[in-house]
């Protein structure tokens, strides 16, 4: 019985000696003839009173260097809610005309069967019809469009609205974040001179930011520990708290043209942010200062810049419009897939369901900031027409 207590007692006393020495250290640096190798490893987040000559290696380290570039042990977290699915659903489905074609439109059936149109859709790249209803004839199966006219099927596709939902904050971050908006791999740091981590993004992926900078005369943004992608593949919220000059009262929408990102705060607060599409050159969404001035359920919008007309554009049920600027708006846009680059006529294109959110929230006389940080969209209102969708 005793060798068997001795051995215990033994092991009990080593158990304990090894313990002692990883949360006080060994004084291997002050000590002569020692190296970092005799050294116990800091405990992770050891304060600098318990270190007693440990090495601050291994965890420790990576914990203290993470630290130094505001990322902390678990990653940043964001405290919100993805805009509601349903906000998105609508009353009807939607269909793109086909493009440089002539769409001829019948006011009745009977009209369809006799073949006299009543009108005719001029040529063009952009048009979108609101599906009511639909029916057979001797001519084949045509839909009822907004109007209440017909079109062929053969001349029309179904699309479906893009679903992209934006974020509902719970509470307002310090931190920027935002959306990757073209597939990449990050790298190791800010330059394609860095390796590749292996690490993939996809389009419309959520991430938090970290840090950015500018090499050669391009911007790269931190996404994570050593991984950094260039910034023509995301589209950041910055928070800015700060009230915008000419903006009076503590609610209003910040349009950002150079992340291509909503902003929406109140009291105070980040309230919402999403990503858009706007005014593609030379239609740009003209930066400044505005206010609501009509909000519409829904909407058709159509017209055109060229004198030719050979960018003539035809939208039916344009959801959740909120005019600011002449003929610029805020509105929900089911045709558009490229949400996070510029790409309207000049109005804020939103998802559906974005859209919607912000009908619920903005009122008439509500302010819309708008906003280019790169210095390179115009601002001299000359430069401007009244734009379009």
């Amino acid at each position: 019985m005793k060798p068997r207590l001795s051995l215990a007692v033994l092991i009990l006393t080593a158990v304990f000696a090894a313990l002692f020495a990883r949360v006080q250290g060994v004084s291997a640096l002050t000590s002569p003839g020692k190296s970092e190798a005799d050294s116990a490893l800091c405990l992770p987040e050891t304060s600098e009173e318990l270190m007693n000559g440990c090495l601050k290696a291994g965890p420790a380290a990576r914990l203290e260097e993470l630290a130094a570039r505001g990322i902390p042990p678990q990653g940043r977290q964001l405290f919100a809610s993805r805009t509601p699915y349903e906000l998105g659903a609508t009353p009807f489905s939607y269909a793109k005309l086909v493009d440089d074609q002539e769409i001829p439109l019948y006011a009745t059936l009977a009209d369809v069967e006799s073949g006299k149109p009543s009108n005719v859709l001029p040529k063009s790249r952009t048009k979108y019809v609101a599906l009511m209803n639909s029916a057979e004839t001797s001519r084949g199966r045509f839909f009822q469009i907004a109007t209440t006219e017909w079109v062929s099927v053969e001349l029309a596709k179904k699309v479906a609205a893009t679903n992209f939902q934006g974020y509902i904050l719970k509470e307002s971050p310090d931190f920027s974040f935002g959306w990757i908006i073209n597939e990449t791999t990050s790298r190791a740091g800010p330059g394609y001179e860095y390796p590749e981590t292996g690490v993939n993004y996809w389009r419309l992926d959520p991430v938090m930011v970290y840090d950015s900078a500018v090499v050669n005369e391009t911007e790269w943004v931190m996404i994570g520990y050593n991984e950094w992608v260039e910034h023509r593949v995301i589209s950041r919220v910055i928070p800015n708290y700060q009230r915008p000059a000419g903006v009076p009262v503590d609610k209003w929408i910040e349009i950002n043209l150079y992340e291509n990102t909503l902003t929406a705060y109140e009291n105070g607060q980040m309230v919402f942010a999403t990503l858009i599409a706007s005014g593609v050159n030379p239609f740009f969404t003209q930066p400044g200062v505005f206010q609501i001035y009509k909000k519409l359920e829904s909407d058709p919008m159509s017209g055109s810049f060229e004198v030719d007309r050979s960018d003539y554009y035809y939208l039916e049920e344009v959801p959740y419009i909120m005019y600011y600027d002449k003929a610029r708006a805020i509105h929900g846009a089911y045709w558009q897939p490229f949400l996070g680059y510029q790409n309207s006529h000049g109005c804020v294109n939103l998802s559906v369901a974005d859209a919607h959110w912000m009908f619920n929230w903005a009122n008439d006389g509500d302010y819309v900031y708008v906003w280019d940080p790169s210095g390179k969209i115009p601002t001299d209102p000359s430069f401007y027409g009244d734009g379009g969708f």
